[in-house]
């Protein structure tokens, strides 16, 4: 009888585990989907207007055109209904980290002969 008493107990306080919560991610803005096609598009246009008077950037500018399609999958990627969060995070990473190289590599076109 203890026993029965002692298992009915442990039932009646064992705590129920609850569905996992679906996890919100906060969505890029339209601002900065806009400021990040932007400003890997002027990096491309720059650095491919450079390389036709500096040709030691004509490698450069093959490697930039492919920054703009990384901006535009990533953001896809990011607004998919489909896209898990952990999916979602790493694409948005992925837009901003690509933008950072478009900045930082138009940053250094001057020194490297570009006007």
């Amino acid at each position: 009888m203890k026993s029965l008493l002692f298992v009915c107990l442990l039932v009646a306080c064992a705590k129920k585990q609850e569905a996992p919560k679906e996890q919100t991610v906060p969505a890029m803005s339209a601002a900065e989907i806009q400021r990040s096609s932007d400003a890997c598009k002027a990096y491309v246009d720059k650095v491919c207007a450079c390389a036709a008077t500096v040709p030691a950037v004509q490698d450069e500018c093959n490697l930039s055109k492919a920054l703009p399609e990384a901006v535009r999958i990533g953001v896809e990627v990011s607004q998919s209904a489909e896209s898990k969060p952990k999916d979602i995070y790493g694409a948005q990473d992925s837009v901003r980290k690509a933008v950072k190289t478009c900045i930082e590599k138009m940053a250094q076109l001057p020194s490297r002969g570009c006007p």
